[in-house]
């Protein structure tokens, strides 16, 4: 097992003329990089300052970890790459480094964030709420970020169950794109039954996301889209949701073809003001949503998921269970990233040995772990400095996606 290479905490102070950047003047940034900072005007009329960061080679071991960016990075045609994995391992700022990777290899790029708890505008440095796309400043290339806000959605929904006896649900789920599936399931008195929003409801929002970056010309642009994902089940959710919606809708379609005259309970259900079969095309369409949704993520050529974890046994465990659980879901999953490993020390106090020998006890359980040992490891650091802005995820980038 590779181990963890001495990075140098030696101390760079740098300044910067643009009066955007996130960060003060001549500050401290301990990790030994040097900076320059040069505005350069791209397309789209945004000006995207052009930034140069050294990092200290590595002397030993963290080169043979290699996360085949060379690989990730070829080709023009657009690819999707979701980073998950438990709570709280750096999945945030590994997602938005490798954003800030492929920006800077000349991709256009966008950075989404379905975790209900986000921190892409932490890891930036920048406000990218309001759920909207949001130019990032820094990169070489041009590089947008959206957090979907599931909080916003969730009002929504609430204020929408009390308009109109519950009729106002389908106007809130035509707005995320799966009107249809209300529509045709009926209102049902919706606004009594659904005062709060079902679960799932943040992965169903996430999916109209995805519906729009495959069917929207406003995202033809992107070669390359990272999602930074939500903790473990709530990713689980995402990716089962399509095969759910898929085989309740056939369910639906199966039924609707059954039933030979219509009673006033199944006008009900598939709409008074329009034909059955009107309602079965519409809900066939949305079935054909659904499924094109569902195979992007279990497409090979297009399609990777990246597991993030931290060397201990518990997180290692449950990256494990993920694993396990993306196979069974047919997602493509070959890269492994461990987070925030301690580099090894001449002079350890008693605490940083005993950490270390805990890391050094998880790595050997990925490589003895079934799931895990098949997967590309990338061991990434733990550094003396807060990964936050761009200059310090170009950092992080160009340690982790070499």
């Amino acid at each position: 097992m590779a181990k963890a290479v001495a990075w140098h905490a030696s101390f760079t102070s740098y300044s910067s003329s643009s009066s955007s950047s996130p960060f003060p003047r001549n500050p401290i940034v301990p990790v030994g990089f040097s900076l320059s900072l040069s505005p350069r005007i791209h397309t789209l009329s945004s000006a995207f300052p052009s930034l140069s960061i050294k990092p200290k080679r590595p002397n030993s071991s963290f080169e043979e970890d290699i996360a085949g960016f060379d690989e990730m990075v070829s080709g023009t045609e657009r690819k999707y790459y979701m980073l998950g994995g438990k709570g709280g391992v750096g999945k945030t700022s590994c997602a938005a480094s490798l954003a800030v990777k492929f920006a800077n290899n000349g991709h256009h790029t966008l950075v989404v964030s379905t975790d209900p708890a986000h921190s892409l505008s932490d890891s930036f440095a920048q406000d990218l709420t309001g759920g909207m796309l949001v130019p990032v400043e820094g990169p070489d290339f041009p590089l947008f970020a959206l957090e979907i806000n599931p909080d916003k959605a969730r009002e929504e929904f609430r204020d929408a169950t009390k308009n109109n006896g519950g009729t106002g649900v389908k106007e809130f789920m035509d707005g995320m794109g799966l009107g249809m599936l209300v529509e045709q399931l009926g209102e049902l008195k919706l606004g009594e039954l659904l005062d709060t929003p079902p679960p799932g409801l943040d992965e169903a929002i996430a999916i109209s996301k995805v519906m729009q970056f495959l069917e929207s010309p406003q995202y033809n642009m992107f070669t390359r889209i990272v999602f930074d994902t939500a903790p473990t089940g709530h990713t689980l959710r995402l990716l089962s949701l399509p095969d759910f919606l898929d085989a309740s809708i056939g369910k639906i379609l199966k039924l609707r073809q059954k039933i030979a005259s219509a009673t006033s309970a199944i006008k009900s259900v598939f709409g008074q003001e329009e034909t059955k079969q009107n309602a079965a095309d519409k809900l066939e369409r949305l079935r054909e949503r659904m499924v094109k949704v569902r195979d992007l993520f279990r497409d090979a050529d297009s399609t990777e998921f990246v597991i993030v974890t931290i060397p201990t046994v518990m997180a290692v465990s449950e990256s494990s269970r993920l694993s396990a659980s993306l196979k069974k879901e047919n997602v493509p999953v070959k890269r492994l990233i461990v987070n925030q490993i301690l580099p090894p020390s001449a002079s350890d106090c008693k605490f940083c040995a005993v950490k270390r020998k805990d890391q050094m006890r998880a790595l050997d359980v990925i490589q003895s772990d079934p799931e895990l040992s098949s997967l590309k490891l990338i061991q990434s650091p733990l550094v003396d400095m807060e990964i936050r802005g761009v200059p310090a995820l170009k950092f992080m980038g160009d340690i982790v996606w070499k």
